[in-house]
């Protein structure tokens, strides 16, 4: 084996960065493990212990902060939480920007045709208006030479011109969406959160693992972002209030039980367990005795013991109008007692102790408190964000810091200088949606409205600032166009199931390569196939991707297409071995022979896998994110690592009598003479019925669309006891206008999944709790307990004969998840879907024409996948009524769909592969036979690779969970009829092709001779 040393050294170095990538997992995992061993079945306490670390280092330098960055992550579908794609409505962009001009029939009929023309176009919308507006004949500059966009867009700016400027506005209008968002998650505290911009503007995509509250996060996504300037107080005016207050709580909490002291001191002293206050911690020491005296502290001063006071140790107060620092998990009790002060008039009423955005310290989870003033009369801030007209992040070459430049229309300029005059040398805080982001100091009266904020910014910190000024004029608010959410026990469900069926799968694919092919090369490929699997964790780790319960799917069906490239091999061996050669000139000429078909099949899979990943989104793009690295993963273990195991057996003249074959398989498949061309009339009247049957069943009966594709919303509810779908159908008849519920089994049989369009063309951001009311009203008699509301939207348990609300039980019952795609969404996934299948055909027709370089090849292998595409389709139709699982249309069965493509045509592209090797080697045999043969020899690799893909699809089927059953099942069918569809249609297609040609080609030939003989004779 050439290069022995460099696969040597990359498969060592590979090793250690996936056993780097995969150590953060299993640290971050046993540190949860502690936090669940130490407060069982308390999520709230278990959370605190977990972010009292966050700043401490706990692997190789590394904090827990940085290992849970670092850690494989877990989707949705397997954690449990709310995934939401958020949209921010270009065409009200676009009427904020047009002023007074928003009325113009003009405009307002472009804006019109510019919507009709989206649901069939997925271009930029200003690009669309831009085209529907110059219809009307007139400029574009007639409606947006307003007065704020004097200095960008005159009477005389070409439509081009204005065309950009609107680009770069809905831009920035979207940046600021996104800014406004990423504050408000940070604020909920979600580990791992995932916010990004997709590639249609205006839409923006956010996951948050572990969300609980599914309303609340949706209120607070859908608000309008609130930005304020707000005068401050210094800590002098108000040290005097501030202990009045820490008296108060002291008050009140030696009111309170002595059980209820007892059962807070637990908890506060559990709470700390694990690290120390935050007074000791910003000592940097800890004693016992000073322990003890500081829990007899904040035993006395309920506030100062949590709170780090803006002040030295005789109470004299600090510079500026910070009133202290606190730990994350202690603000909202903080607040607390604020707000109960001033309810006792024991606080001044004008002023408001309000937190920071962001956390400072080594875990980010130390918040600083700001007193906020107000001079009004009604309590409110003297200037909100309305007034900015443009914020920008500057940098000075003469200073290693950036400094943020914000300009204010005409009456905010009289306001601010206002209040600068009004507050020299005092703080004044920016404030968005009641946090503080910035409170810097007012050294001299600003007029003209041209102002900037100076400190120690970095360059990022600058755009941070300058984006949260902009979100001051933010346009319009983004909508949910597109929700998941999951329950942590479904997740858990799916964790369990994918496991199960991930294991059993294995498993049995390694006993098949031995069962097969014998002890040793079964081991060998055996341990390949683990290598592989560690690799594609280690590789899913470093990439920071996210492993969903589809991409357990795929790295199973993985394992079972990798087996294939070692059955190409083994298979090519004891082709070798038969015509007499010594073992190691077979083994070293099998993987030489079998290199092609294992590159091009490969390869064609790999393209189908980008096509996947480029039109799917979520769950889809996780599935092809690990069908390509496990793809890529196999391709090297299988060629590489089983070759240097071959290569060290040899070298050292161990098992030197391998014949790649048990004595049950020895003779299987072997001098197998099938005249499978002559019968390719036959298989084609058969494909004609079957094609014939789904076409008529397609026009007839139609598909099931899901949400994805029609538009509408999923509730999965879980009942104690099993249900009957009829009934429920019967109880939501009605409650929903004219629209219907569709109510299906899914999983045991107490558990639904309810389907309906209600509303679903309204914004109206109280939707989802008018729906989740509505099956509360009309389900909760279906339960043994008494249940509210809240129960049933955020799950309940039954603890001790009582139905309790609960999220962290392995078992809950009420809405489990919920999904919800609009109108705008569903058209956008249909033409994604579309163009994805109909991309993936085109690209492998190139493909394959591009490597055999006869159309006719390429033309075989289309007309297969389009035959297997038809067949699935017509499957689909046929059964969707009658099948207890969901057999809808939607993404999950177009990324099916290409899955079968991708596997159908690696099966073709192994039998083109021999035939066009055999034409070479053979040139005395006629086309049929080359074509006979070489299927013949290959029906041992057909069998064991579409046996192990086969026996591994089973498995997840039944074992995988209900979520990716329907998804699993057209690929079921999809290996067989893919390799149906390879031996009985690709070939002899091929086959017809080039024996037309020939013929073609001969009788050019004859008159060409005629036609010379004849010149000849005259």
């Amino acid at each position: 084996m050439q290069n022995k040393g460099i696969v040597k050294l990359f498969s060592v170095l590979l090793t250690l960065v996936c056993l780097f990538y995969l150590s953060f997992s299993i640290v971050t995992s046993r540190i949860t493990k502690e936090a669940e061993t130490l407060y069982a079945n308390d999520y709230d306490k278990q959370s605190s212990y977990l972010d009292s670390l966050a700043g401490e280092k706990v692997w190789l330098g590394y904090t827990l902060k940085e290992c849970r960055e670092q850690e494989l992550n877990l989707g949705l579908d397997l954690k449990g939480g709310m995934n939401v794609v958020m949209e921010v409505s270009v065409p009200d962009v676009l009427k904020s920007l047009a002023g007074t001009q928003a009325t113009n029939p003009n405009f307002t009929s472009a804006i019109s045709l510019a919507k009709e023309m989206q649901k069939s176009k997925q271009a930029d919308f200003v690009d669309l208006f831009a085209e529907a507006f110059k219809s009307t004949g007139a400029p574009l500059n007639s409606v947006f030479s307003t007065f704020e966009l004097k200095d960008k867009i005159s009477s005389s700016t070409p439509d081009a011109e204005v065309i950009k400027v609107l680009k770069g506005e809905v831009k920035s209008a979207v940046d600021n969406s996104f800014n406004v968002l990423r504050s408000r998650i940070d604020r909920f505290g979600v580990v791992q959160p995932n916010i990004q911009q997709l590639e249609i503007a205006g839409r923006i995509l956010i996951e948050m693992p572990g969300i609980k509250e599914p309303e609340r996060v949706r209120k607070l996504l859908q608000g309008s972002a609130n930005l304020e300037f707000w005068e401050t107080a210094e800590m002098s005016e108000i040290i005097s209030s501030v202990l009045a207050v820490n008296r108060m709580a002291k008050d009140i909490e030696s009111m309170a039980s002595t059980q209820e002291v007892k059962e807070t001191a637990k908890t506060d002293s559990a709470a700390t367990s694990a690290t120390d206050s935050l007074l000791a911690k910003m000592a940097g020491q800890e004693t016992p005795s000073e322990n003890i005296a500081r829990e007899e502290f904040k035993k006395n001063n309920p506030l100062l013991g949590i709170l780090d006071l803006n002040a030295d140790g005789q109470f004299n107060p600090g510079q500026g109008a910070t009133i202290g620092r606190a730990e994350a998990k202690d603000t909202a009790k903080i607040s607390r007692y604020f707000q109960m002060a001033k309810e006792k008039n024991i606080f001044p009423s004008n002023i408001y102790p309000t937190w920071t955005s962001k956390g400072i310290g080594k875990g980010e989870n130390i918040y600083e408190l700001v007193a906020l003033q107000s001079k009004r009369r009604d309590g409110k801030a003297p200037l909100t964000g309305s007034v900015i007209t443009e914020a920008r992040a500057d940098f000075s070459q003469h200073s290693a810091y950036a400094n943020v430049s914000m300009e204010m229309n005409p009456e905010g300029s009289k306001i601010w200088a206002r209040i600068t005059r009004e507050n020299l040398n005092r703080q004044v805080a920016i404030v968005l949606d009641g946090y503080v982001c910035s409170y810097p100091r007012v050294n001299s009266e600003i007029t003209g409205g041209r102002s900037e904020i100076t400190g120690n910014f970095t360059v990022e910190e600058a755009k941070d600032l300058a984006n949260v000024l902009k979100s001051g004029k933010m346009p319009a608010p983004a909508k949910i166009i597109q929700e998941d959410v999951v329950g942590p026990s479904l997740g858990q469900e799916a964790i369990n199931s994918g496991l199960i069926s991930f294991i059993i799968a294995f498993c049995m694919v390694l006993v098949y390569m031995i069962f097969y092919y014998g002890l040793v090369p079964g081991l060998v490929a055996d341990v390949a196939l683990l290598a592989n699997v560690f690799f594609i964790f280690g590789v899913l780790a470093s990439y920071k991707a996210v492993l969903t319960l589809p991409g357990i799917a795929g790295i199973v069906l993985t394992l079972g297409m990798a087996v294939d490239a070692n059955v190409l091999i083994f298979e090519r061996i004891r082709e070798e071995l038969k015509l007499g050669k010594p073992l190691k000139q077979a083994i070293a000429d099998g993987y030489s022979n079998a290199s092609s078909a294992i590159i091009d099949s490969n390869v064609t899979t790999i393209l189908t896998g980008i096509i996947l990943f480029m039109f799917g989104t979520g769950p889809i793009r996780g599935f092809a994110t690990t069908l390509i690295i496990g793809i890529l993963c196999s391709f090297f273990t299988a060629i590489f690592i089983t070759r240097l195991i071959f290569s060290w057996l040899m070298d050292r003249d161990k098992c030197q009598n391998l014949t790649f074959c048990t004595s049950m398989t020895k003779n299987l498949f072997q001098n197998i003479k099938i005249d499978f061309i002559g019968k390719r009339k036959m298989f084609y009247g058969v494909s004609a019925v079957l094609l014939t049957i789904a076409i008529i069943s397609l026009a007839t009966q139609g598909l099931k669309q899901g949400i994805d594709f029609s538009g509408g919303r999923n509730y999965i509810v879980r009942f104690e006891k099993p249900v009957k779908t009829s009934e429920i159908a019967d109880k939501l008849n009605g409650k929903f206008g004219e629209d219907r519920a569709s109510v299906i089994t899914i999983g045991d049989e107490n558990q639904v999944r309810i389907s309906t369009n209600y509303k679903i063309d309204n914004e109206d951001k109280d939707v989802d709790e008018e729906i989740e009311g509505i099956l509360y009203e009309n389900l909760k008699s279906m339960y043994d307990h008494d249940i509210t509301f809240e129960m049933f939207a955020n799950r309940f348990a039954i603890e001790n004969g009582m139905a309790v609300v609960a999220n962290d039980h392995a078992t809950t019952f009420g809405i489990q998840s919920s999904q919800k795609v609009g109108p705008t969404m569903a058209d956008d996934i249909k033409t994604s879907a579309y163009w994805a299948v109909a991309f993936a055909l085109i690209v492998i027709a190139l493909y394959i024409l591009i490597r055999f370089r006869d159309i006719a090849f390429s033309a075989g292998a289309v007309a297969a996948l389009t035959h297997d595409t038809l067949f699935i389709l017509g499957c689909y139709s046929l059964l969707y009524a009658i099948m207890p699982f969901s057999l809808e249309i939607d993404q999950s069965f177009i990324a099916a769909i290409l899955t079968v493509i991708g596997y159908s045509i690696n099966d073709t592209v192994v039998i083109f592969d021999r035939i066009r090797e055999n034409r070479n080697l053979h040139t005395d045999m006629d086309e049929k036979e080359v074509f006979n043969h070489s299927i013949s020899s290959t029906l041992s690799r057909t069998f064991s690779t579409s046996m192990s893909t086969f026996v591994v699809l089973v498995i997840i089927f039944l074992f995988g969970g209900e979520t990716i059953r329907g998804f699993i099942f057209a690929i079921l069918i999809g290996v067989i009829e893919g390799t149906y569809s390879t031996i009985f249609v690709a070939a002899p297609i091929a086959y017809d092709i080039l024996t037309k040609k020939k013929e073609r080609a001969e009788a050019a030939k004859i008159a060409q001779a005629a036609e010379e003989q004849l010149k000849a004779n005259a």
